[in-house]
């Protein structure tokens, strides 16, 4: 495990997000989703999401957790802007990271 400095930390940007429309993504290597999230006053901003073991009814409204200060990453056709944290499990499934119903859409997380 590789120790970050305080500073390092805090270039990384993670904000709150409501998913606010989950497309299908035929396209992608792995099963993925099409996320478009609401980041409140930071706009809203798409991201390709490994999330298949959530029906697509769970994921819209959801609040998630992304980083959004990552360069936007081309997956096939699909320009991805932001990532969603989530812990992977021991069989890759994806369980999202997400904060209590309140939090504001684009609050910075730290």
């Amino acid at each position: 495990m590789t120790t970050l400095t305080w500073p390092d930390f805090e270039k990384v940007e993670m904000r709150v997000g409501r998913i606010v429309a989950v497309d299908d993504f035929p396209q992608a290597r792995k099963p993925a989703y099409k996320l478009t999230i609401d980041f409140g006053p930071h706009g809203a901003r798409r991201s390709s999401a490994q999330v298949t073991n959530y029906r697509k009814e769970e994921l819209l409204g959801r609040l998630v957790v992304a980083v959004v200060n990552f360069p936007p990453r081309q997956v096939g056709p699909f320009k991805s802007e932001v990532l969603v944290l989530g812990a992977i499990n021991a069989d890759d499934t994806v369980i999202l990271l997400r904060p209590d119903e309140g939090a504001e859409l684009g609050s910075r997380i730290a």
